[in-house]
């Protein structure tokens, strides 16, 4: 029998504490926070000759901030699926046993059960279900309470940094084609310096998170984390459980039938925990 529960953002204050991933995910911060400099004192500055298309370009470009930086909280502040921890005796574990039909696996490292496809993360020091790896620009695990936010992550990061790909090769085409007169709030090796960073940038994480977006969905697609699709490569035990049909694993996923809650990093996510993990 299984039990189903709702994952909420920091409904158990799920944080977690490591020095690489809060300096990653500051980067991630500020990178956005500078496109929004080059916006306000780059892009915008020509606003009065071509108001319709900096508009547009403006309210498309913070839609796209808004949505990438509320999928990269709720990535970084949802539990990714952490089993309880304790301290698991042998004869809790016969018990447990006793109980269920299914193998049962202990972690000696969090004293935890281990639910079947679960592995233990050394830097969130818990055992996380259906851990697909730990990325430190979110700095949390991505697993099966936050992959939905994770997959949306990538997704808003991409079409941001292409939209700002489009609109800096715009203004720095019009800046040459004025002269740099009237194109910034800056001078022109400023304002060149500003949109090279910006394009390269916008390139860099295009690329980046574009690939990292299909190789998610081919992961949910296939029902086949990262971590079990290592662990086949090297013939160990890994990837050998029953796959549902790819539709209905995005499905699971992303909390449902197709809708435009798929799209929305504040909707929440359902995962499912097996019975005998509430008895301990």
């Amino acid at each position: 029998e299984m039990a189903r529960e709702k994952t909420n953002c920091c409904g158990q204050r799920w944080c977690v504490g490591d020095a690489c991933g809060i300096v990653c995910a500051s980067i991630t911060w500020f990178l956005i926070l500078y496109g929004e400099v080059c916006v306000c004192s780059v892009m915008m500055w020509s606003w009065d000759e071509y108001q319709l298309h900096q508009t547009l370009n403006f309210i498309v470009f913070q839609i796209f901030a808004f949505l990438a930086l509320a999928s990269h909280l709720k990535t970084m502040l949802t539990d990714p699926g952490a089993v309880p921890k304790g301290m698991l005796t042998e004869d809790t574990l016969e018990r447990i046993q006793a109980m269920s039909t299914e193998i049962i696996y202990k972690c000696a490292k969090c004293c935890s059960l281990k639910p079947e496809r679960a592995h233990h993360c050394s830097v969130c020091e818990r055992c996380i279900r259906r851990m697909d790896h730990h990325c430190p620009w979110v700095n949390n695990c991505v697993g099966e309470g936050n992959q939905k936010y994770f997959v949306l992550f990538t997704l808003y990061i991409a079409l941001l940094s292409i939209h700002a790909l489009y609109w800096g090769i715009w203004q720095f085409v019009l800046c040459v084609g004025e002269e740099w007169r009237g194109c910034s709030a800056f001078g022109p090796p400023a304002t060149t310096l500003m949109l090279i960073f910006l394009l390269f940038e916008a390139i860099l994480f295009s690329i980046f998170t574009l690939v990292m977006f299909g190789t998610q969905i081919s992961s949910i697609f296939s029902d086949e984390t990262a971590i079990e699709s290592l662990k086949s490569q090297r013939g160990m035990d890994g990837g050998t459980h029953e796959r549902g049909d790819g539709w209905k694993n995005l499905q699971q996923v992303f909390g449902g039938p197709f809708s435009m809650k798929w799209l929305n990093p504040l909707a929440p996510t359902y995962y499912t925990r097996t019975s005998h993990e509430y008895s301990v």
